[in-house]
This record gives structure tokens, C-alpha cells and sequence, in this order.
């Protein structure tokens, strides 16, 4: 059982519809946990990511206060459930601080992707991707155009990207699948080195056969774990995860891969991570390690 089971899910707003959009997300993926959703507003969000507001804010940041933000944002949660518990926070601190901070003590964390163009579908803005190298929970980023609800669309099935080993990210795969009710499918790539294919002695006909059978393996292990009652869909592909996944996600409605967890060596968000989160067709959420 999860360790973040009763925890609340966080949802960081800045009052664009970028984070709007989050927040619709947010509030179905809530009521699906059973957990109570917190709205919180960091106040020197504006003085990294512009003041781009949503419509329904109007046009001008300076006649728009934090409370009415958050009034808006609580009214979207609960357009589509309405018994939803919800609870907002201003907190006067650069927003990078304080969603790393909430992440100690929350189930997942939710954010949008805008950048300093205001943009819809622009390259992730810098808060949301230093939240999604450095928290402690799952992160989720919310991107795409499809679909910006956790359930309900017509892109129902959760893509995982698989590493060596049964991973945080493959767990958390299992879980959104059970509660959607959905596939998930599990991708491992493979490539097979240029030069083998025209001079290894031992790869003459089909040169690409050992490695695919590797990777095949290496899947399976590493679903050693998979519950019996999740749909599980395994995928071997030749190519280069990043382009792989970013290919999986425009027909998916979650893509789950992993990181590295804050203290452990190495770098915390690889290419892989780095590249689906600027260029998804669907949300992306960002699993670390477990310590």
C-alpha cells in the first residue's frame, strides 16, 4: 500500500489557465484517491513566469489578488465534484520553494506548463520544471490539448516508460491503471549499434534479433511485480526512449517515467524525463525514486 495513500494532493496556480487546466486535473485525481485537494498560491509566482491570466481572471494581474485566484481555482474544483474537500494556502515565497516544500507532505503534485509566453503547448516554464527535478512525491505536469481531466477521455490508457528494474515509477504506473480502470502499457527500448549490423560475425542476417530479445527479457523482469488485476501491455521498440515515449504519448492519457530521488548521485532528471516533459501529447508524470 502506498505511503502517500491519505495524503493531500497539491495543485500550484498562478492564476493562468495553464494552472487552471491543473487544476481540473487535479480535482478528478483527487476524488479518484479519496484524498483532499490543497490549492496553494505561491505570491512571487508572477516575477518568474509573467502575468499572463486566464480569462476568467480578466486581463490585468494588478486588480487580480491572490484570494480571487484561489476563489477561481476552488470553483473549478469542484465544477465536476462538488463534495470534493478543498483547501488553499498564499505563501509569500518564490514558488519553486514552496511546491518543493509541499511535496514532503503530499500524495502527488499537480502544476501546468506555462512558460514567460503565456502560451498554450510552450516549452515548460522554469518553475514547473525545477518542481518536477527536485520534489519529494510524484509530479504530475500537465500537458497536451486533448484532454486536460484525469478520466473521461477518449485517451485512456496509461504508458509507463520501463527501466532495468521493478521501479517507484512502474509501482505508481500500477496504481493509476487499478484506480482508472485502464491499460497500461509498459515500453522498454533497444538499439542495435550501426557497426554490429554490418561487421559482428555473429549478427549476419538479422543483426537486431539479440538485442530485442534482450530488452524483451529485461521487461519482463522488471514486471516481475505487476498485479494480477491491472490490463498490462508490454511494448519492445527500437529507437530512442525520449522519441519513443514522445510518439506513445499522443495517444495516451498519462506517461509515467522516472527520476532520480533529491540526495541520491547522479543527475536527478535524465534526457529521457527532460525531453517528454517539454514536448508530451499528455500529462507527464514524474516519479522519483524511493530512498
Amino acid at each position: 500500500m502506498s505511503l502517500h495513500l491519505h495524503l493531500p494532493l497539491v495543485v500550484g496556480v498562478d492564476g493562468s489557465d495553464s494552472s487552471l487546466r491543473a487544476v481540473d486535473w487535479a480535482a478528478d485525481e483527487a476524488a479518484l484517491r479519496d484524498v483532499p485537494l490543497r490549492v496553494v498560491f505561491a505570491s512571487l509566482w508572477e516575477r518568474y513566469e509573467g502575468t499572463a491570466l486566464a480569462p476568467e481572471l480578466g486581463e490585468s494581474f494588478g486588480h487580480v489578488t491572490p484570494e480571487d485566484i484561489l476563489a477561481a481555482a476552488v470553483r473549478r474544483a469542484r465544477r465536476h465534484h462538488a463534495g470534493l474537500s478543498v483547501t488553499t494556502a498564499v505563501v509569500p515565497e518564490e514558488p519553486e520553494y514552496v511546491l518543493v516544500r509541499e511535496s514532503r507532505n503530499a500524495s502527488a503534485l499537480v502544476v501546468g506548463t506555462r512558460g514567460r509566453s503565456g502560451l498554450a503547448g510552450a516549452l515548460l516554464g522554469s518553475v514547473s520544471l525545477a518542481v518536477a527535478t527536485h520534489a519529494h512525491c510524484p509530479v504530475v505536469v500537465i500537458r497536451g490539448s486533448h484532454d486536460n481531466r484525469a478520466t473521461g477521455g477518449r485517451h485512456d490508457r496509461i504508458v509507463v516508460g520501463v527501466a532495468d528494474a521493478p521501479t517507484a515509477a512502474l509501482r505508481f504506473a500500477y496504481e493509476e491503471a487499478r484506480r482508472r480502470g485502464v491499460p497500461l502499457e509498459a515500453v522498454r527500448t533497444w538499439r542495435c549499434p550501426a557497426h554490429e549490423s554490418i561487421s559482428h560475425p555473429l549478427l549476419t542476417g538479422e543483426p537486431e534479433r539479440p538485442y530485442e530479445e534482450r530488452a524483451a527479457k529485461e521487461l519482463e523482469a522488471a514486471l516481475s511485480d505487476a498485479p494480477a488485476d491491472v490490463e498490462l501491455r508490454r511494448c519492445t521498440v527500437e529507437g530512442l526512449a525520449r522519441r519513443v515515449l514522445l510518439a506513445a504519448s499522443q495517444e495516451a492519457g498519462l506517461l509515467v517515467v522516472g527520476r532520480r530521488r533529491p540526495g541520491r548521485p547522479g543527475p536527478r532528471l535524465g534526457r529521457v524525463a527532460h525531453t517528454v516533459l517539454h514536448h508530451s501529447g499528455c500529462p507527464v508524470v514524474v516519479v522519483p525514486d524511493e530512498a
